[in-house]
């Protein structure tokens, strides 16, 4: 059956006026029918865990090689196995491994810091705990720091009559927003680094958005939580009662230093190439990943196993995020080569819509547009899609094209927060946060949530920041 699927589909692409590939997958020859695999990937991204969750939970793998094969055995009966199999390669070397390898590390690092004893959450020490998570989470991720901070935040408020809104809250700031000042804090940002990005280029040009977000949301957040706090009193017992505060597993911050000096050092040291099936590689990256890996290890090996269980620590969000990424990094080749040929190509209509009519860049548009699909899709292919809409050449962007990647930053991570489903951790907050007894909104309640506070913020933030 998927043999014959995926000839008949390669069989119409063939038909269709001039569909025919170069040997570089030029985008201007393809037609929009190339993007079905990739859409289709993420709508299953998106909707799977809603509509039958449990047949989503065995088999999102198969259905990640499903879109992943669609992408590649057409290509290959068109273009030639050549072709699709360096197209493979490349994406597989220069991409998804060093992507992988470095959210496993900071997955494994932050798993093994371990955050013991409780503190009262009145909403002084509440809106002091989202902004430490929100610093931490552009140094060890959002998703490290989401899963180093909810359980602490969770036993502060487990007297709270009301406490959904500081879950709720925590997702804004330190699931996502937080994550915007480094390539480690979100994956979108660590792909624009693998294209060329600057370290610290979103340090510098992201900090006053960051800033206003943070400042804004963490206010609101204080004002609503002494408010409630004056009406509801306490729930006694209190099932945590107060302890002192200590931190375990201090070796993984070394750990995290050792993953940032390897990210620079790659993005300064030139030493050997070599070529892979025609993709030429760096010495210094296949470096870097090397010693991603040999981090992974040392933190197994020098984080006591009892603060790992005491976390939760598992590996399946890594492996699911390990299967999923593979179909997106797969089916999203044909998407690229179509948005590098501009106005060329079939993705013209979005061209227009992103240009202002003097053909500068509508940077407005960039932020609502990378944001609305990140609010909804996996904000990292969004952030590509744009990027590479953009003009994808990193050193224009980084300088006279700074305020568009900027737009095309913040708008993917800034409103991944939009919905459960539009950043990784997200979800992971809701499921915890539901588990530890907090009666968090529905679906549909969380996007009122979001719609009634982001939202506005984001308006403001398009006048501030995004006019030009």
């Amino acid at each position: 059956m998927l043999r014959a699927l995926t000839i008949s589909l390669a069989a119409a692409l063939a038909l269709m006026p001039e569909a025919a590939f170069a040997a570089d997958l030029d985008g201007r020859t393809l037609g929009l029918a190339w993007a079905i695999p990739f859409v289709g990937m993420l709508l299953s991204i998106a909707l799977g865990p809603l509509i039958a969750p449990h047949a989503w939970e065995h088999h999102q793998g198969k259905i990640a090689a499903l879109w992943a094969l669609l992408v590649l055995v057409p290509l290959a009966l068109t273009a030639g196995s050549a072709t699709a199999g360096q197209a493979l390669v490349h994406t597989l070397l220069l991409e998804y491994i060093p992507f992988i390898v470095l959210l496993l590390a900071l997955f494994t690092v932050a798993g093994g810091i371990l955050i013991k004893g409780n503190i009262h959450g009145a909403p002084v020490a509440n809106t002091v705990l989202l902004a430490i998570g929100t610093a931490l989470a552009s140094v060890i991720g959002t998703t490290g720091a989401s899963m180093v901070m909810i359980r602490p935040v969770l036993r502060a408020n487990d007297d709270r009559r009301h406490n959904a809104h500081v879950v709720v809250f925590f997702i804004f700031l330190v699931s996502n927003i937080g994550g915007s000042l480094t390539p480690l804090g979100d994956p979108p940002l660590f792909l624009g680094f693998l294209r060329g990005v600057d370290f610290f280029w979103t340090t510098t040009h992201l900090f006053p958005e960051t800033l206003f977000a943070t400042a804004v949301l963490l206010a609101l957040f204080f004002a609503l939580d002494t408010w409630l706090y004056r009406r509801e009193g306490r729930i006694k017992p209190d099932p945590t009662p107060d302890s002192r505060v200590t931190i375990k597993g201090g070796i993984n911050f070394l750990l995290i230093a050792v993953i940032i000096g390897a990210i620079l050092m790659s993005a300064r040291l030139d030493i050997i190439r070599f070529t892979v099936f025609g993709v030429e590689i760096e010495g210094g990256n296949v470096l870097r990943d090397i010693v991603m890996v040999a981090v992974t290890v040392a933190s197994l090996v020098l984080t006591p196993k009892a603060d790992r269980e005491a976390n939760g620590f598992n590996w399946g969000p890594i492996v699911e995020v390990a299967k999923l990424f593979a179909g997106i990094f797969i089916t999203i080749i044909p998407v690229l080569a179509m948005l590098k040929a501009g106005s060329a190509g079939v993705f013209a209509p979005l061209v227009a819509l992103v240009t202002n009519p003097d053909g500068g860049a509508n940077n407005a548009a960039y932020f609502w547009l990378t944001g609305g699909l990140s609010s909804f899709l996996d904000n990292a292919p969004t952030y590509l899609v744009f990027f590479e809409l953009a003009g994808g050449n990193p050193q224009v962007l980084m300088n006279a094209g700074a305020m568009t990647l900027a737009a095309v930053s913040a708008g993917a991570v800034f409103m991944g927060a939009n919905s459960y489903i539009g950043n990784a951790p997200n979800f992971m907050v809701y499921a915890i946060a539901r588990q530890g007894g907090v009666r968090m909104p529905s679906f549909f309640g969380y996007l009122l949530w979001s719609g009634a506070i982001l939202v506005p913020l984001f308006l403001v933030m398009t006048v501030l920041f995004f006019r030009g």
